[in-house]
């Protein structure tokens, strides 16, 4: 399984903060089982993290991730108990799930990811079929897979308040792997059935600034517990709205956003001695599959965007408008997979770290979004579950990845604080 090559020019304070993490192993997953039992762990997640060398921080947090298929194999019996812990909080007695995949059938690699959710989910004792919430497919519908698994979709129907399929399947339970971008459609409102992730969870409702406000406070506690500078985790960021990128409406605005962020960045990098260029990322507000994201050095970069640029930047997933945006320190990545730029993409389930894998990007730059089309995958070898070695080097594979598993629970912990604050139900 390939490991990354990370530049030892860049490795000193991230050695620093791998040895602080590894010293306080004992007291970190103390403090992750005192902050599950006060705080509801969301049904799943991926967090995509990037290695700057002087820096490790989570820079996307995804509610329902698509890239089961990308994990390695190694790791499914983890995935499966980590499965079975998930689906007992919520239900039980549970004998049955209605997996509603996204609507986007073409792509065969996200069908990919469908038939490996449901191989977990078939593995922890569950009779699974998939629902489809897609107007175009009206009967039950064969599909394939990339690797050639069958995929069987069928119409959602809803009888009373309980989501079933044509033939009586009345689950007990409902997974979405459905980020609901274009909104929450009236079929899935107010159901008896347990529906995980809540559809709060979806883009319908959530922004990426609200996760990083529930991160700043995360981040400022474990750096408390651990004794660094919760900069070395913790990206900062601000938010601007009011955009329109068609008719540069805002813009001037943004640049100043823009200028206030980077002057914050070029303070600390002063702070730590760091002589790269600062950067910042513009993305969506809420949004995901690396749509409407430019990489940004100065405020003049967002002054007068070309049509193309604007074009990218103003809509995201089902064509959506955006007019709200998240502006986010960049971190560099200086990892590499086969002297391609690579950052890696943490899965967990429950509150359990099960895998994950490098994102790469031969056509991708180290201050560049690596989510864009070209980019491949290579799964992470999380040796012995994620676990540390507490014998070996700090930056050791082992104690690296479990470096990142720290980090990426450390987001879905914020993620779980973010779902609590936007839950119209919690008190």
């Amino acid at each position: 399984m390939p490991v990354p090559h990370l530049s030892n020019v860049q490795n000193g304070p991230l050695l620093e903060l791998e040895r602080r993490i590894l010293e306080a192993q004992p007291q970190i997953e103390h403090w992750f089982r005192s902050q599950w039992c006060a705080h509801a762990t969301p049904f799943y997640g991926s967090v995509d993290l990037r290695n700057s060398g002087f820096k490790l921080a989570p820079v996307d947090m995804n509610m329902f991730p698509g890239g089961f298929n990308n994990l390695n194999t190694d790791m499914t019996p983890l995935a499966v108990q980590a499965a079975m812990s998930a689906v007992d909080k919520v239900c039980p007695e549970a004998k049955s799930v209605l997996l509603i995949p996204e609507n986007h059938t073409r792509n065969t690699y996200y069908l990919q990811n469908v038939a490996a959710l449901v191989r977990i989910f078939e593995l922890a004792g569950l009779k699974v079929r998939l629902g489809t919430l897609n107007p175009e497919i009206t009967e039950a519908t064969e599909l394939t897979a990339a690797n050639g698994a069958p995929v069987r979709l069928e119409p959602v129907e809803r009888r009373g308040n309980r989501l079933v399929l044509a033939d009586g399947f009345n689950p007990c339970m409902v997974l979405l792997n459905n980020d609901l971008s274009g909104g929450i459609p009236p079929l899935l409102q107010n159901i008896e059935q347990n529906l995980m992730p809540p559809l709060h969870a979806g883009w319908a409702v959530r922004r990426k600034s609200h996760h990083f406000q529930a991160y700043d406070e995360v981040a400022q506690d474990f750096a408390q517990l651990i004794s660094i500078d919760p900069w070395l985790i913790n990206p900062l960021f601000a938010s601007a709205g009011g955009l329109d990128f068609q008719s540069r409406q805002g813009e001037q605005m943004l640049a100043d956003t823009v200028s206030d962020l980077l002057t914050r960045i070029r303070v600390k990098y002063r702070e730590q001695g760091i002589e790269h260029d600062p950067f910042v990322i513009v993305k969506a507000d809420a949004g995901t599959y690396g749509m409407g994201v430019m990489s940004v050095k100065s405020p003049e970069e967002v002054i007068g965007l070309n049509r193309k640029a604007r074009n990218k930047m103003s809509v995201v997933k089902e064509g959506l408008a955006v007019s709200e945006v998240i502006v986010q320190e960049g971190v560099y990545t200086f990892e590499t997979v086969e002297e391609a730029v690579a950052e890696p993409v943490v899965y967990m389930m429950d509150r359990y770290v099960i895998g994950g894998f490098y994102r790469v990007h031969t056509g991708r730059g180290v201050d560049e979004n690596l989510n864009a089309p070209g980019m491949h995958f290579v799964p992470l070898s999380f040796e012995t579950a994620c676990l540390p070695d507490r014998q070996g080097n700090p930056d050791c594979p082992q104690n690296r990845f479990y470096s990142y598993g720290v980090i990426a629970r450390l987001a879905l912990l914020a993620g779980a604080r973010e779902l609590e604050a936007t839950d119209p139900d919690y008190e």
